[in-house]
């Protein structure tokens, strides 16, 4: 009888297509890290997993430039990140100023709703940042407001928000600050305990080039005191702040959940290369790789959503030409070349390509490679192109 329940003898074990990763995530993964996720599994209680812990929220607070004591990776991807910080810190009725210039602040306002709060949306257009000028009078409107939240880096426009700012004018009304560095983390500066934000969320999978499925995380001391004095459960068990600080914490190691041991190594061993790099190192070579992107595109007569001042090297948003095919690019590009880029999404969807030099992904030879490769699929649909051109051009900004 079992038997009746077994798949189809064709199945075997799944060996993925060798790609070059160039969308906005996930981004290539080392071999370092690759063999990091192979490494035995060992108890999450263990003496030895214990001690790796402790180095790897170490190695995140350099990450985050921040000495905040509760910073630790959340068992989740970067939208657990998210939730965990809305979940602990918006109580129904709190009135939480969101600040919406892409599709994921508007994911930050779905937060909000669900945990019972009441959204107060500040507006711009897709692709340009954050005006602190809208936050400050948002808040001048909403006097008993207890929350701001934005995203740094906005992965669907490739838009760069003044952070810095932002936590400013939040602290000065009395808020506390929800920050989404999701793209933004070791690909260009976060400055946590600078700005003074107060909760801030990452992904795994973008500039740190690890395995998808881990969202490194810290909150300040007045989230922490926030906590411990809301006199409420938080709505979700699995991501109560609470409860997890009986496992993460600094001197007690209390079961919670299985932790995903293997994706903690991985994790481990990508914040050691961002550290062994060092950040300045980093975000110095995500630029350098976007200059010479940027450089090649213009050959081939392609400009960007945002502007140069507010722009992520790391997730550049490029127009499609009149009379390209979106799909068929993309297509062509994955099936004859083997590379990832990724669609515009909401009002965009159609309009743009989201090309991302993420982490390990953030060479010179993925950047050669796409350009030479964009070349010709771009001159297979028509597109008047000079042959060799756009990669010319890199060239010249690497050397210059």
């Amino acid at each position: 009888m079992p038997d009746n329940y077994l798949p189809h003898q064709t199945i075997q074990s799944f060996a993925p297509p060798v790609r070059t990763l160039l969308g906005p995530g996930p981004s290539d993964v080392p071999q370092r890290v690759l063999a990091a996720l192979a490494r035995p599994t060992i108890g999450y209680l263990d003496p030895a997993f214990v001690a790796m812990m402790e180095e790897l929220k170490s190695l995140m607070r350099y990450a985050f430039q921040t000495r905040n004591a509760l910073t630790f990776p959340v068992s989740g991807p970067g939208s657990a990140g998210m939730e965990m910080c809305f979940v602990n810190l918006v109580n129904p009725g709190d009135k939480v100023i969101v600040c919406r210039n892409g599709v994921f602040g508007g994911r930050m306002i779905e937060n909000v709703e669900r945990c019972g709060g009441v959204a107060v949306v500040v507006d711009d257009e897709w692709g340009k940042p954050v005006d602190p000028a809208k936050l400050a009078a948002a808040l001048a409107a909403n006097p008993d407001a207890k929350v701001v939240a934005f995203v740094h880096a906005e992965t669907s426009t490739g838009a760069l928000s003044d952070a810095a700012t932002l936590c400013r004018l939040a602290h000065e009304a009395g808020c506390l600050s929800i920050v989404d560095c999701v793209t933004s983390l070791a690909g260009v500066p976060v400055l946590v305990d600078e700005w003074g934000a107060d909760a801030v969320y990452s992904g795994s999978q973008k500039c740190l080039s690890c395995a998808p499925g881990l969202s490194p995380i810290t909150f300040s001391e007045r989230v922490v005191e926030k906590i411990k004095s809301r006199g409420r459960k938080a709505q979700s068990w699995f991501l109560d702040l609470d409860l997890l600080l009986g496992y993460w914490g600094e001197t007690t190691r209390t079961y919670h959940h299985t932790a995903p041991n293997n994706s903690l190594y991985a994790l481990h061993e990508s914040l050691l290369m961002v550290a062994e790099e060092t950040l300045p190192a980093a975000w110095a070579r995500h630029r350098r790789n976007h200059l010479a992107l940027r450089a090649g595109l213009e050959q081939l007569g392609l400009g960007f959503v945002v502007d140069e001042a507010h722009r992520l090297p790391q997730l550049n948003a490029v127009s499609i030409p009149e009379g390209v095919d979106d799909k068929a690019v993309r297509a062509s590009l994955l099936q004859d070349h083997g590379i990832e880029i990724g669609a515009g999404l909401g009002p965009l969807a159609g309009k743009i390509w989201r090309i991302g030099l993420m982490g390990y992904s953030s060479r010179e030879e993925n950047v050669l490679h796409l350009l030479a490769a964009l070349e010709s699929v771009l001159a297979a649909q028509g597109r008047s192109v000079t042959p060799g051109a756009a990669v010319a051009a890199a060239q010249r900004s690497y050397q210059g």
